[in-house]
């Protein structure tokens, strides 16, 4: 096509306007996040970054899950630990250091108990444990049973 024939076009052709779709996104679903759960995720020198800790607490609230499952991504391993290791909303920590224990992980240089601790003793101990049990494709427990690892979940956590 000349150069004459391709301004001539141009010029022929329509303009269309785009088309807008005025559809829902997760953003704009109503949830119902835990006031505790909201206080927390605000606060300032998290070492979670405050747009994973929305995330989480969005995705768990928009199924109907309250407070603890708030606080977690709440994948299959985050729902073992807690029915392993919660009292009410609280972790047990001498519970989760047994969890550790009967899956081998050596959690004996992270006992700092300077503010904040509990916290980062569980994820630290939750990424530690994470790649044992996707390793081994199962989650021992303090009474000696083995949980088998969904597929999805170990293939996600392999390394």
């Amino acid at each position: 096509m000349s150069r004459k024939s391709r301004a001539a076009a141009a010029a022929v052709a329509p303009v269309l306007e785009p088309v807008v779709l005025d559809l829902p996104t997760f953003a704009d679903l109503p949830v119902d996040i835990d006031a505790e759960v909201e206080e927390d995720n605000a606060k300032p020198s998290s070492v979670v970054k405050t747009a994973y800790k929305k995330r989480y607490a969005e995705r768990a609230a928009s199924v109907g899950l309250g407070k603890v499952a708030q606080r977690s991504c709440w994948d299959w391993l985050a729902q073992e630990l807690a029915a392993e290791c919660l009292d009410g909303s609280k972790i047990s920590i001498v519970r989760f250091l047994a969890l550790l224990d009967a899956n081998g992980v050596d959690h004996s240089r992270w006992q700092n108990r300077s503010k904040g601790w509990e916290g980062r003793l569980r994820m630290t101990g939750r990424l530690a444990l994470q790649k044992v049990v996707a390793a081994n494709g199962h989650l021992k427990t303090t009474e000696g049973a083995e949980l088998e690892a969904p597929t999805d979940w170990v293939a996600k956590h392999t390394h």
